[in-house]
């Protein structure tokens, strides 16, 4: 299953988010192989510019979705500013973290958001936008 990682990073630098949270990703051991990096795709017709770089995971059925809801969970705690990563299921579901809802939770809450995060990541449901926090 390969899923897409984008950053939006408000009003800051989206590529230099996107390449810090790909390095973060590139840290963990459990994830460190399904990490890669991908040129994002001309803008759509009428856009106003393209998209920043995204991060592709390449990730077997039953993969490492746990690791993944944590990493993306944990990462946008310790980010300054309004951060939101946009996880992209191959059916265009998409799981929304923002960290704007992240930073103030608690250890057992930073639990209960990144296995939220990984659910998500296993069921893909198409035409549904689940919004993980």
């Amino acid at each position: 299953m390969r899923v897409t990682l984008a950053v939006d990073a408000g009003s800051g630098d989206g590529v230099g988010a996107a390449e810090d949270l790909y390095r973060w990703l590139r840290q963990d051991p459990e994830l460190r192989a399904f990490v890669r990096r991908e040129a994002p795709a001309a803008p759509p017709v009428g856009a106003m510019g393209a998209l920043g770089e995204l991060i592709s995971l390449l990730l077997a059925p039953g993969g490492p979705t746990a690791a993944v809801g944590a990493a993306v969970v944990v990462w946008l705690q310790n980010r300054r500013g309004n951060q939101t990563v946009t996880i992209t299921l191959p059916d265009g579901t998409q799981v929304v973290v923002s960290s704007e809802k992240v930073r103030g939770l608690t250890a057992e809450g930073t639990s209960e958001l990144a296995e939220k995060v990984a659910e998500a990541l296993r069921q893909e449901r198409a035409g549904r936008t689940p919004e993980a926090g």
